[in-house]
């Protein structure tokens, strides 16, 4: 499925132009600017285990214990070699666990003056000829190994597998993520053909991939981009990329890592410590400051949010407003997430709402007289509405971008049939949150494919 775009004659004669039929873009307020301000060291940070999927995490420390930039704060049960690393050196100051002796965060207070795990330095030369083997042993000894994550579970890729393609996308379009020509330009650049290289080391097969409409970052790296893909979110997914591609099922199993992943990785290998920084966007019609930041991996959410939100009772929405979730104000960031989204909560019910004609209300369909409009609104956390049967609107199906027709999607779960549901393509799923968006009936069908997809998967390893 491709479309003609305006791209040098020379370029074209190399680079995939993916155009994504369906999708949807959300027209929503409250969008970042792209003034960047850089914060100083905040006083904690932490890491959520319980928001990596698919891992047993099991503690390598406990509160009181000194540690590094770099050193282990737990690992995976289920293989002992990832291990997920410290973003500060100081100290452990608390251990949160939630029901079940969840490990929600650990914690650790800065030190005024902190310290590195060292690590070794690789060379541009000296990549070129290291093993597999060595590279990979380098990664996971670092905590970096957990940036790369494959397909279709989104999972931490397994050391052990040599996967069909890597896929590096340069963008992200969920509202509101990092502009990503705020960190990808010409000073960067080095950074990511080296980073480039170092996946090439571990898969014979990697894919570039941008969105057309950021025409610098086309033009900074036509040397290194294979496909663009255009159209409504989540165009940028690599499971919508790998949906349009793939000739093989064994391509299911295809790797991914972002952009801003990838130069964690370089900076890693190429200058011997764990990187900290990162860059984060806050947003959402109830922040008072919405723009880029420049912080630290793991920040306390207070830390990133500058002034106070502009009404009483606020959400933190950590992740995006559709495949996020929400966030204590006195918590910190994760691992893979790079927003903050702060909604106004909504505490009360509506007045006579079914009579009302929702001139400010987001909305796809013609619920709300606010679909003629076709300005940005305020979104709020009212869903408008209870959970109702599915009425078979096709509404999921219309923006669903791999096509896996939600509703009957749904129905093959709630039946049990296994076999039915995964010929719809329930593995194909992407997680985008579109299909629960726009459901009139407001029934949780990502959720339900989420956790339909992680006990397959649980299924399938016992």
């Amino acid at each position: 499925m491709t479309v003609a775009l305006n791209f040098p004659r020379q370029h074209l004669k190399r680079m995939k132009i993916i155009q994504n039929r369906k999708g949807y873009d959300l027209k929503l307020q409250g969008a970042p600017s792209d003034d960047l301000v850089s914060l100083s060291a905040p006083a904690t940070v932490a890491v959520l285990p319980e928001r990596i999927p698919y891992i047993k995490p099991r503690l390598r420390v406990k509160v009181g214990d000194p540690v590094q930039v770099g050193s282990v704060l737990y690992e995976d049960k289920t293989d002992p070699r990832v291990g997920f690393v410290s973003p500060g050196g100081g100290k452990v100051v608390d251990i949160v666990f939630g029901p079940r002796r969840v490990i929600r965060e650990i914690v650790i207070q800065l030190d005024s003056e902190e310290t590195y795990a060292i690590f070794p330095i690789l060379t541009a030369d000296e990549l070129e000829g290291i093993s597999r083997e060595d590279l990979v042993n380098r990664l996971l000894a670092g905590g970096v190994w957990p940036y790369l994550r494959e397909l279709p579970y989104r999972k931490i890729a397994d050391p052990d597998v040599e996967p069909p393609a890597i896929m590096v996308g340069l963008d992200g379009r969920e509202p509101f993520q990092p502009n990503p020509e705020s960190y990808l330009n010409d000073e960067t650049r080095p950074l990511i053909q080296y980073g480039l290289n170092a996946l090439k080391r571990l898969s014979d097969k990697v894919l570039v991939y941008t969105d057309p409409r950021f025409s610098n970052l086309c033009r900074t790296f036509k040397a290194e981009l294979t496909h663009t893909i255009a159209g409504h979110y989540p165009a940028d997914d690599p499971g919508v990329l790998l949906y349009h591609i793939r000739r093989r099922p064994d391509e299911n199993r295809t790797w991914f890592i972002h952009g801003q992943d990838l130069l964690v990785l370089a900076r890693f290998l190429s200058e011997g410590r764990y990187p900290t920084e990162r860059l984060y966007v806050v947003a959402g019609s109830a922040a008072a400051e919405r723009q880029h930041v420049r912080s630290r991996l793991g920040a306390p959410l207070q830390h990133l949010v500058l002034s106070a939100p502009t009404c009483p009772e606020p959400r933190y929405v950590v992740g995006g407003v559709l495949r996020g979730y929400t966030g204590e104000p006195n918590g910190h960031i994760g691992l893979y997430e790079t927003s903050v989204v702060v909604l106004p909560e909504a505490t009360e019910r509506e007045f006579v709402t079914l009579f009302r004609p929702g001139f400010n209300k987001p909305t796809r369909s013609r619920t709300f007289a606010s679909s003629i409009k076709g300005a940005p609104m305020i979104m709020d956390t009212n869903i408008n509405g209870g959970r109702r049967a599915c009425i078979a609107c096709g509404y999921c199906s219309d923006v669903c971008p791999v096509d896996i027709l939600p509703q009957m999607t749904l129905k093959s779960i709630l039946a049990e049939e296994v076999e039915e549901y995964l010929a719809h393509g329930l593995l194909d799923c992407v997680e985008c949150g579109l299909c629960s968006y726009v459901c009139p009936s407001k029934i949780e069908l990502v959720e339900t494919f989420c956790q339909t997809k992680f006990d397959y998967h649980k299924e399938q390893v016992s």
